[in-house]
């Protein structure tokens, strides 16, 4: 059995349900839908922040770059 949920829309709400029902579709079909797709979004991106926190980041150069730019500031004139 499905679970009824209530949800308070303002104006920006109401324009993007009436863009997407436009074509006939329920406010259920595309409000269930829209969870659905953003859920998959924010999968999707946690994976991929995953996946880059994975990567090898190879071996130091030993450039500081914190310092390089600091140095660069203290030589610019306002």
């Amino acid at each position: 059995m499905a679970d009824t949920i209530t949800i308070r829309t303002d104006a920006e709400t109401e324009h993007a349900l009436a863009v997407l029902t436009h074509d006939g579709s329920s406010r259920s079909a595309v409000i269930r839908q829209a969870v659905l797709e953003a859920a998959l979004r924010r999968e999707r991106a946690a994976e991929m922040r995953r996946a880059v926190l994975r990567m090898p980041i190879g071996e130091p150069d030993g450039v500081d770059v914190g310092a390089e730019l600091s140095r660069e500031r203290d030589g610019e004139h306002w």
